[in-house]
């Protein structure tokens, strides 16, 4: 979705430039930093990155400066100061930070996404529950779950107050929580929150959905048994297929494909793992399947690949 398909009108001047230099303070280097709300974590990068594949979990991403692009079933979203990015189940997508530079960083904070609290938030605020055939527009005719909307005034507001509580790490256990349910409240009640809505309210198709992928992102190691998955989110397996590639875009076994390459790659990156070593430990008894797949999911073989990304992060 680009800019262009949004109002000219940007958020205030002066809060964008209060969380600018709050997150630039607190992320003082290039990579992402944790904070003392575990739930709430800063990204700073001081250049373009490569269009690389990585896996985006539930969370919402808020951007102070510059842009980055999420690219999903050939639809590409660009979040940056004029709209945030929401992701809603694990999702595999291609991404890429496309305005970046040492004077002007690519700045933004992200805040993981809870299903539970979220449909907790939706009883206690009294909104209308999604309906259990209820299917939210998306591009191509799919139910993605992965959207960018316009940021507001209300929602920049919270969002600043979360961000000043880090000055006061006294008062985080009482009034981050209370500050973070106000963001997703926003979020909820903004103009693309019935595709939240959908995901986090129990018995939509889109919440089995989300249930099904939370379950393979846990088991994405054990043999798959489509008929079992199906069973267990109550869905026949013809339908099973059909939503589960309309909230993914691939199918259960391409989803759980992506997410044994993707820990691979991480096992390499970060823990140093040889090649033959990571693919054993994800489920590749072929050393050239894994190799042939890798190359055709990241563009390169395993050992050149993850020496040209090392250190990239996802959001």
């Amino acid at each position: 979705m680009a800019p262009a398909d949004f109002p000219v009108e940007r958020p205030n001047c002066a809060a964008l430039s209060e969380l600018a230099a709050r997150i630039a303070r607190s992320a003082p280097g290039d990579g992402v930093h944790a904070t003392a709300h575990p739930p709430l974590s800063l990204v700073r990068l001081s250049g373009p990155t490569a269009c690389t594949p990585v896996v985006y979990e539930p969370r919402l991403v808020i951007v102070a400066q510059g842009s980055k692009s999420a690219t999903l079933a050939g639809q590409t979203y660009v979040y940056n100061p004029l709209n945030y990015l929401v992701v809603s189940v694990t999702l595999p997508v291609t991404g890429q930070v496309i305005e970046a530079t040492p004077e002007e960083p690519y700045l933004c904070l992200r805040l993981d996404i809870d299903p539970d609290e979220v449909a907790a938030l939706i009883a206690r605020s009294g909104q209308p529950p999604a309906l259990s055939d209820e299917v939210a527009p998306a591009p191509h005719g799919l139910d993605l779950g992965l959207y960018a909307a316009r940021v507001n005034a209300p929602l920049m507001d919270a969002v600043l107050r979360l961000m000043r509580l880090l000055d006061t790490p006294e008062d985080l256990p009482v009034l981050a929580p209370m500050t973070q349910r106000e963001i997703l409240y926003r979020v909820l009640t903004g103009e693309l929150g019935h595709r939240l809505r959908a995901l986090a309210t129990t018995d939509t198709r889109s919440s089995r959905i989300a249930r099904a992928v939370a379950r393979l992102r846990e088991d994405y190691l054990q043999p798959l048994s489509i008929d079992e998955l199906a069973r267990t989110v109550h869905m026949s397996t013809s339908s099973f297929h059909h939503q589960f590639k309309a909230v993914t875009t691939m199918s259960p076994l391409q989803f759980q494909k992506h997410l044994r390459l993707h820990e691979a790659r991480r096992l390499m990156m970060a823990g140093g793992m040889e090649a033959l070593s990571a693919a054993r430990y994800v489920g590749y008894e072929s050393p050239s399947q894994f190799s042939r797949e890798y190359k055709r999911l990241f563009g390169a073989p395993p050992r050149s690949e993850v020496g040209r990304s090392r250190g990239v992060p996802q959001v």
